[in-house]
């Protein structure tokens, strides 16, 4: 991990002025992903929005003029931005690159005449997927929600606002602050270069501590969607299994309403109904179920039921009726001492680290890009992925759900180095992003595992009492996943490992460690896995290992920076794997799956060049190094037909 500046003209503590706004708290209640059903609509409102970056020495010129009270375009001049996108990268404008502050962004939208009758039974709900880093959302002017946090979702409610006016377009501003603070997550700090004869008046930078760009701007989809003024809140649900039976324990808020009926029906990929049940919390039993599995250690990987939820109320003499269809898969997760079981079976993690990350787009949800990655993945013969260092989009979760990707599911704990970030005020912010993580993906078979950090300084005192609270707290919201965080910290030193259920350890030998030396690192990863496990007696995960390869250059002797160079770092890692995944190390995943951007700096040429696949998705060297390997493992511990072991399915 590295750090990096944004580049700006800002005045005073102004450009901070999120902070003044107070901390945005998560509502209480659910976040189910909307989804149309017969009582629910949803309308997409992606595409161009109008966009403004206010390069006022402040950034709060939008404030003081009140932007959001009539349309933007009123108040001066604004430009085309797509939506989901970063806007760093669309424009040549090099002052948005690197821009740090607050954005504004405005749609305006026609609505259904149904949706708009002040009836009192229909509630319309507008939703961001993510946007990056603080928002605060007025609709026709009047502000409807405010929310931290750049890769989690939120909404408002916002009947109120919109009934009673057919035919006036719905005018939705966003503004949007990236800047990040010693306690926003992930953290940063904002450093006034204020020595006049080498920078400009108001000169400041951002000063981030992770190795990859603070893309910004509205990166998943804004939706609005409407349910009954009576609704399904929320569902929870958890599932055991044994052989020939398995038990799916639910839970159903409803809001509006103490008198309503609920009636469940969980049904196979046929449509067949296996189960059914009623009221707000119960089990249903399923005979001879078909098992979530993940991708290669089933021929049926990735299996889902619908879990259809029907409520009905009666509202102002009516009677209201709410239909929420949930996926849910059958499948259990234990831990022991030396293993990671998924029904049962050991599971090995080969796999791979990901960003969320391409050309033009940035961090903006793509879905020829997701498709590419989903494909290369299972080509690569990968059953997992990390989402470092940030939860991903809904839409690519509910993929690795279809396919049996395995997740482990990391929060934006990236960077916790300084020690002011070991505070209360971070420590609460924290514990509030995990709440939202957990309420977001709870549900998820695929989601075997919550990490709540990367690379953080725990090493240092702080960090005792505060990971042992964020996991305590993680596992209070969530007792049926166990719960890690990624250490690069010395195994002897670090003050949050007694409190993780699995060792994930990051280690560049030969790398950022003896440079060049490929010959130290069967040495030192056998020392490291072994002091580890002699400390913990728990199961360990190579969470972070790898190279930087310049596509097309090459090396006999490898010499860094070359293909050579990465595919024999991996040979050498590999070889001990094989030997400690007989005894506890039980998975493995590459730094990086493809190249991605990052600041500027003099070890970087043009971002980080670990990927075994390009930026643009074309496989380095290591590629195929990597896929011979993990289709090998994947047959020997398998039970596949033959055509799936031949790896001729993605070729």
């Amino acid at each position: 991990s590295g750090g990096g500046v944004g580049r700006g003209m800002a005045g005073g503590c102004r450009l901070l002025l999120l902070l003044a706004l107070g901390r945005a708290a998560a509502p209480p209640g659910g976040m189910l992903y909307p989804r149309e059903t017969p009582s629910r609509e949803r309308k997409e409102l992606g595409g161009l929005w109008s966009f403004r970056a206010d390069f006022s020495p402040g950034r709060d010129a939008g404030f003081v003029q009140r932007w959001y009270r009539q349309p933007l375009r009123q108040t001066g001049p604004v430009i085309d931005m797509p939506v989901p996108a970063s806007f760093n990268d669309i424009t040549q404008d090099p002052s948005l690159e690197n821009y740090i502050g607050w954005v504004w962004y405005e749609k305006e939208v026609l609505l259904p005449l149904r949706w708009l009758q002040d009836d009192l039974n229909t509630r319309v709900v507008l939703r961001f997927g993510s946007a990056h880093y603080y928002s605060i959302v007025w609709v026709n002017g009047v502000q409807v929600v405010e929310h931290e946090g750049g890769h989690l979702p939120f909404e408002a409610d916002i009947s109120s606002i919109i009934q009673g006016s057919p035919g006036i377009p719905c005018r939705i501003t966003v503004a949007l602050n990236n800047t990040l603070t010693p306690h926003t997550l992930p953290p940063g700090s904002i450093q006034y270069m204020n020595d006049k004869t080498r920078y400009p008046k108001n000169y400041f930078v951002q000063n981030i501590r992770f190795d990859f760009f603070n893309y910004a701007g509205i990166h998943r989809p804004v939706v609005l969607y409407t349910t009954p003024s009576i609704y399904i809140d929320d569902i929870t649900v958890t599932t055991t299994s044994s052989e020939s039976i398995a038990m799916v324990q639910y839970q159903v808020s409803v809001v509006g309403s103490t008198l309503y009926s609920l009636s469940l029906s969980l049904r196979d990929q046929e449509g067949k109904v296996v189960a059914t049940g009623d009221g707000p919390a119960g089990e249903l039993k399923v005979l001879n179920p078909n098992l979530w599995w993940p991708y290669l250690m089933h021929e049926n990987p990735g299996y889902r039921y619908s879990l259809e939820v029907k409520m009905q109320a009666q509202a102002n003499g009516a009677l209201l009726e709410d239909v929420y269809t949930l996926p849910v898969g059958i499948r259990t997760v234990h831990i022991t001492s030396t293993q990671f079981l998924i029904n049962g079976r050991p599971f090995y993690f080969h796999g791979v680290n990901k960003h969320e990350d391409a050309d033009i787009r940035g961090k903006g949800l793509d879905w020829p890009l997701v498709m590419k990655d989903f494909n290369l993945l299972r080509w690569l013969g990968a059953n997992s992925f990390r989402t470092s260092h940030y939860p991903y989009a809904e839409e690519i979760m509910d993929l690795c759900d279809a396919y049996g990707i395995v997740v482990i599911d990391e929060c934006p704990g990236v960077g916790i180095k300084m020690l002011e970030s070991f505070g209360n005020k971070s420590l609460q912010h924290h514990l509030l992003v995990m709440e939202e993580l957990i309420r977001r993906d709870k549900n998820r078979p695929s989601v075997v595992m919550w990490s709540v950090a990367n690379e953080p300084a725990s090493e240092l005192p702080p960090a005792a009492y505060y990971f042992k609270t964020v996991i305590a707290r993680t596992k209070a919201l969530d007792p049926s996943r166990p719960v890690t965080f990624v250490t690069d910290a010395n195994y002897a030193l670090d003050r949050g490992a007694p409190y993780v259920d699995v060792i994930c350890v990051n280690s560049y030998f030969s790398w950022y460690h003896d440079p060049g030396h490929l010959e130290v690192i069967t040495l030192q990863l056998t020392t490291q896995f072994e002091n580890w496990y002699k400390t913990y007696k728990k199961p360990i995960i190579q969470s972070e290992y790898g190279a930087d390869s310049v596509p097309g250059l090459h090396s006999d002797p490898p010499l860094m920076f070359s293909e050579e160079y990465q595919k024999a770092m991996l040979e050498k890692y590999h070889s001990v794997f094989d030997k400690k995944r007989k005894e506890y190390v039980i998975g493995e995943l590459i730094w990086n799956f493809a190249d991605f951007m990052t600041n500027q700096g003099t070890t970087r040429v043009l971002g980080n060049k670990k990927g075994i696949f390009t930026r643009q998705r074309q496989p380095k060297s290591a590629a195929f190094v990597l896929r011979e390997r993990y289709w090998k493992i994947a047959n020997e511990s398998s039970c596949l037909p033959p055509i799936i072991k031949s790896h001729t399915l993605f070729l």
